[in-house]
């Protein structure tokens, strides 16, 4: 299973790529996350690539794997995908024999242009943090923030995959209906509170037959890997249309996703336990097994930064708006997702992406989107530079940053995903 630690976590393990071996990199050979990648500018069809340090290794090249498809390569058992970790880890660690010979099959990340990291087939967006649930309640529903159903039943709905994008992505600010609390008819134009949102791409590995659902003791093995993932909002189109089906234009102009998918098996380090306050509802049979309880959470570092036009044309670095951990964040585990999404006979397949929802945690500095930090707008954030914000404004970038790290374990990185706003 990929809950198990083997020779590839070894802390003291190096690679004979230096770039892997520096302190506080993202991608050190205990990590070998997955993206598809092409030369710049070469217009090449994408092809799989591992990240090393500061290089991708052309994985086909190496002969480990013979497709080019990502997809191909998530739906492969357990048992197959781990061994594949350790032959790449084999090739790549100091001492190898392969090391002259795949020397030439590297590209620095910083000379190639990479893609979503598979085929996006179906997106659900989970709401997975109880801290978000109650805050953003709050501003809705005072005296009821938490809805009766939260804390027994994973709440998601489905997204929208083509519009899924990679770190780097550059969207026009999006446009719909809104009304105003003292208008007599809503109007169409560009939204004013447009957001971010901090979250968890979990990926799907093999998928189930329609009909099947996959029990709690099989989840972790349809589970191939993370991504971070800002899936953009824009509340004021949201707070007109979302009643009574959901949300629809205000969510599906654009999310984002980081390039690199770091696989359960790298996570395994940093596996917790998983429970729930003595006075909150247990979760159902279905939603609950010894495994998740013992280590069914994941202790990953998230952060998130902003830089506005006018930081970038100063030359100024990124400010800091909230940091958290999703052990402090999320109320169900990605077991639990997969479970749940599957209890109904619905078919998953490899490639497919369950958003963690909005992952924030009970401190104020630890909320994840600015809906949370200004209290709806209402309670604007000023920046070193003394702009302030209660939405995002066009030219802004949004940075996420993730990582794992304990002592006795190589530092294990998710990178970043950046997405930018422009004008419409």
């Amino acid at each position: 299973m990929n809950n198990e630690l083997n020779a590839t976590h070894d802390p003291k393990l190096r690679s004979w790529v230096a770039s892997a071996n520096e302190a506080g990199c993202d991608f050190p050979i205990q990590n070998l996350p997955f993206g598809r990648f092409r030369p710049a500018g070469s217009g090449e069809a994408f092809r799989i690539g591992v990240a090393i340090g500061d290089q991708v290794l052309d994985l086909k090249a190496t002969g480990l794997v013979h497709t080019d498809d990502m997809n191909v390569l998530m739906a492969k058992s357990p048992t197959e995908r781990q061994t594949l970790r350790a032959a790449i880890s084999a090739g790549l660690a100091e001492g190898s024999a392969q090391a002259a010979e795949w020397g030439h099959f590297l590209f620095a990340q910083s000379a190639v242009e990479m893609t979503v990291p598979c085929r996006i087939g179906d997106y659900t967006d989970f709401y997975t943090s109880i801290h978000h649930a109650t805050t953003v309640g709050k501003q809705f529903r005072p005296d009821n923030p938490l809805l009766p159903n939260y804390k027994w039943v994973p709440i998601g709905y489905h997204g929208r995959a083509s519009s899924i994008g990679v770190s780097g992505q550059r969207f026009k600010r999006p446009q719909g209906q809104t009304k105003a609390p003292d208008a007599s008819a809503p109007n169409l134009g560009p939204s004013k509170r447009l957001d971010y949102e901090l979250e968890l791409g979990w990926f799907v590995s093999q998928g189930n037959t329609q009909g099947e659902p996959i029990g709690m003791d099989a989840a972790e093995a349809h589970l191939f890997g993370v991504t971070l993932f800002n899936d953009w909002s824009a509340r004021d189109i949201q707070g007109w249309e979302y009643q009574p089906l959901g949300p629809f234009l205000s969510k599906s102009f654009a999310s984002t996703v980081s390039p690199w998918l770091v696989t359960a098996e790298a996570l395994a380090p940093f596996r917790v336990g998983f429970g729930r306050p003595a006075e909150d509802p247990q979760p159902l049979p279905y939603l609950d097994s010894e495994t998740n309880r013992a280590q069914g959470a994941f202790s990953i570092e998230l952060e998130v930064l902003l830089q506005t036009a006018r930081m970038r044309e100063a030359g100024e670095e990124p400010v800091r708006l909230s940091r958290t951990n999703t052990t402090r964040a999320a109320y169900w585990t990605p077991a639990q997702l997969i479970a749940h999404h599957t209890v109904n006979g619905c078919n998953l397949q490899p490639g497919d992406l369950l958003g963690s929802g909005t992952l924030s945690g009970p401190a104020a500095d630890e909320a994840g989107s600015l809906m949370e930090l200004t209290s709806g707008g209402k309670q604007p954030i000023t920046l070193p530079n003394g702009e302030q914000r209660s939405f995002l404004e066009d030219g802004d970038a949004l940075i996420m940053r993730g990582w794992c790290e304990r002592e006795g374990a190589a530092r294990i990185g998710l990178g970043e995903v950046v997405g930018i706003v422009e004008a419409r």
